[in-house]
């Protein structure tokens, strides 16, 4: 008897805007082939007949993520059998990787490692911890010797905290960060993050989660589930401009080469923050390009189509400079005119070109998402 073919199956949610509603439907995904098929819970009908669809992958199949078939986009909620569960998220684990002040200028390298070590980023954040948050992170070392350098260290400038998710995510970040002494790590485990950036046993790049509870109440600490958006951003709305790292180059995995290159241009990152726009957002972020490029409604699927990393860039003249090391909107252009630049490296065609970068001198684009969407 032929083997059964695996089908994967979750539960969903799409807010359907015109009718204001919340819909409901089971999402199937077979991998030997990347179809997909939908099943409308409510009116218990086929929604979506098996079709192909290249633009899901068994990596984006995970509780609490959302996902864009056909321009829908659904939240995943919950498994849609024990199958699935077992398959996909028996492993599946979420833990806090907490980058330190000395490294947060290296943070693309750091992202390259995860990256390489199939974690995807869900969350990620720039803040400036208080003298008394810091001290609320790290309460259980309260008693020890350091506590109060430590606290002081991770007070002492901004910090990148990001939730990491994938199989046995926390025991991967911990072994990537390597011993907890700089020097022991360069002793012990020469390629690991603490070796290669780290300073000694407090300035030693950053932190990882102990336990599954540990990951859970520090994930909570910076990226409230219920009340509240944890520590703010580190936007300062000052001689500075809007990029956005899109969807489909978070996807791919250049997150990290993309800060490196903007780093290594000279350009300061003085706010990072990672976002998952609805298509309502989305459109009223691009409103001005509405009627005005053909690409628009494109434009507005890409940006929903995943998490997006929306960097605040600060420096002088920094709108104007910044957009020409973008380069032009069309990646084929730019790789014959300005073979270097960012659109040039990473872009793929005018919609999935890589960034997004603020047309005008202005800091709305940025309290768009600092103030509005994080508020």
């Amino acid at each position: 008897m032929s083997k059964m073919e695996d089908r994967y199956a979750f539960l969903t949610e799409w807010y359907d805007p015109t009718a204001a509603l919340l819909r409901r439907y089971q999402l199937f995904f077979y991998p030997k082939d990347g179809s997909v098929e939908m099943f409308d819970v409510k009116n218990q009908r086929i929604f979506l007949r098996r079709t192909k669809y290249d633009n899901l992958h068994q990596e984006d199949l995970f509780v609490g993520n959302r996902v864009n078939v056909f321009s829908r986009q659904l939240s995943l909620i919950e498994y849609g059998d024990q199958f699935t569960a077992n398959k996909l998220g028996s492993k599946k684990e979420r833990t806090l990787a907490l980058i330190k002040p000395d490294v947060v200028t290296k943070i693309g390298d750091v992202l390259e490692l995860i990256y390489s070590s199939n974690l995807i980023v869900t969350k990620a954040k720039m803040t400036k911890l208080t003298w008394s948050q810091a001290a609320d992170f790290y309460v259980e070392h309260q008693s020890k010797p350091f506590f109060s350098n430590l606290v002081q260290f991770v007070s002492s400038g901004p910090v990148v905290a990001m939730e990491l998710m994938g199989d046995e995510a926390m025991s991967i970040w911990r072994r990537l960060l390597g011993p907890a002494d700089s020097a022991v790590a360069r002793r012990e485990a020469p390629q690991c993050v603490r070796a290669q950036f780290g300073t000694d046993g407090i300035k030693n790049v950053g932190h990882g989660s102990d336990s599954l509870a540990a990951a859970a109440r520090e994930l909570e600490f910076f990226f409230p589930s219920t009340i509240g958006i944890g520590p703010s951003n580190t936007a300062i709305y000052t001689d500075c401009t809007c990029c956005i790292i899109k969807p489909h180059a978070i996807s791919e995995g250049v997150t990290g080469k993309i800060l490196n290159s903007i780093c290594a241009a000279g350009f300061e990152i003085s706010a990072l923050q990672m976002f998952n726009m609805d298509r309502a957002n989305a459109e009223e972020f691009f409103e001005v390009y509405r009627g005005v490029v053909t690409e628009y409604p494109n434009m507005v699927t890409e940006l929903c189509s995943g998490p997006c990393m929306v960097l605040e860039i600060h420096g002088t003249d920094a709108p104007k400079s910044f957009r020409e090391f973008c380069g032009p909107a069309d990646p084929e252009i730019a790789q014959h005119l300005r073979p270097s630049t960012l659109r040039a490296l990473y872009g793929k065609d005018k919609v999935k070109n890589a960034v997004h970068c603020t047309d005008l001198p202005e800091d709305g684009v940025l309290e768009y998402f600092f103030k509005i969407l994080d508020g």
